[in-house]
């Protein structure tokens, strides 16, 4: 038995694994419960008294050398194994992806620019809003169905309180504390309670303008707008105004230009018409002008806002507004270049 027992330790000395599942048959083969560990002891049992002092420090040398062993080789090939995976500095280092700003926030910034030549100044102003400065204040009356539930998103705690519905309330905090003339625009986020679809969501962004001076005409804010229109999409671009109604114009009216999608053809998103709408315009309503103590006979203005998304939708020919909400990266990517 001990030469048996000497033939075992040199097949096991002579051992080598490369993946972990050899070293698992190893461990199988000698220390598993029907390994050749069990039979030795097996058959140790049955040796005389006088052989088995010898015999079991064998086979015990024999088991804390297969042991050793496994750890050895289950040491050595996760060595390997990070050395394989080890990071070679040597290398170029990978390429640095650069960033790339939201076609929203590039279209906003075009918009803003186009406005800043005309003299226009920036406003800002909260986005959770009262009563006041939201309806009130633009001519709104108390039946106005803006202000129901399912247009507007009111605070539960306070009713009075509200998410704005669009950045005309900066408008009226601008009248209440700026010297006369006017000449502002105010950007920003609106919320209104409507369905998300294709060409409309509960989240966008205005851009409002606001020009209050004594003889300001329509026809001012006809060429504004023009020149707006041209810098924005090229001299091509046609401009159409439609009658309208407004609480806080007077008299107003909705500006379209011919879809930029279907060069005025007709397609779902200017729903076949080859016009897609973009902004609402008018004349100040003396009453807005007086609730904000301008005074009527003295000033005139105008005012006009747009939906950032739109004009976005217009410029790079997206015919789904809720692409620009989802970050998809590969979409977003395709504007790295565009500012």
């Amino acid at each position: 038995m001990l030469q048996n027992i000497d033939r075992i330790f040199e097949e096991a000395k002579q051992f080598k694994a490369r993946t972990k599942e050899e070293i698992e048959q190893f461990r199988i083969l000698y220390l598993g419960k029907k390994g050749i560990l069990a039979d030795l002891f097996r058959n140790f049992k049955e040796l005389p008294v006088e052989q088995k002092k010898e015999t079991g420090q064998k086979i015990n040398q024999l088991k804390q050398f297969i042991t050793e062993k496994i750890e050895a080789l289950q040491t050595g090939l996760a060595d390997d194994s990070d050395h394989r995976n080890s990071t070679d500095f040597t290398l170029p280092g990978p390429p640095v992806q650069t960033g790339a700003r939201h076609p929203i926030s590039i279209v906003r910034s075009e918009i803003i620019s186009i406005f800043n030549r005309l003299g226009y100044t920036i406003s800002e102003g909260p986005e959770i809003e009262d009563d006041w400065h939201v309806f009130s204040s633009l001519n709104f009356p108390p039946e106005h169905p803006a202000r129901d539930m399912q247009d507007t998103f009111f605070i539960e705690k306070d009713p009075d309180i509200l998410l704005r519905t669009h950045t005309s309330s900066v408008q009226v905090r601008v009248m209440e504390k700026e010297p006369l003339p006017i000449r502002t625009i105010s950007p920003g986020r609106v919320f209104r309670n409507e369905a998300v679809s294709a060409r409309a969501h509960c989240i966008f962004h205005q851009v409002e303008g606001l020009y209050i001076d004594e003889n300001v005409s329509f026809a001012d804010l006809k060429q504004t707008l023009l020149y707006f229109a041209q810098e924005m999409f090229g001299k091509e671009v046609e401009i159409r105004l439609r009658p309208s109604y407004f609480p806080f114009t007077e008299p107003s009216a909705e500006m379209d230009i011919s879809c930029q999608i279907c060069g005025g053809k007709g397609c779902n998103v200017c729903k076949y018409t080859g016009w897609l709408e973009i902004l609402g315009c008018g004349m100040v309503d003396p009453n807005v002008l007086e609730f904000n103590h301008i005074d009527s006979y003295k000033y005139t203005g105008f005012a006009f806002g747009m939906g950032v998304e739109r004009v976005a939708m217009l410029k790079y020919q997206v015919k789904d507004l809720r692409l620009y909400f989802e970050n998809d990266i590969r979409f977003l990517e395709q504007f790295a270049s565009a500012w």
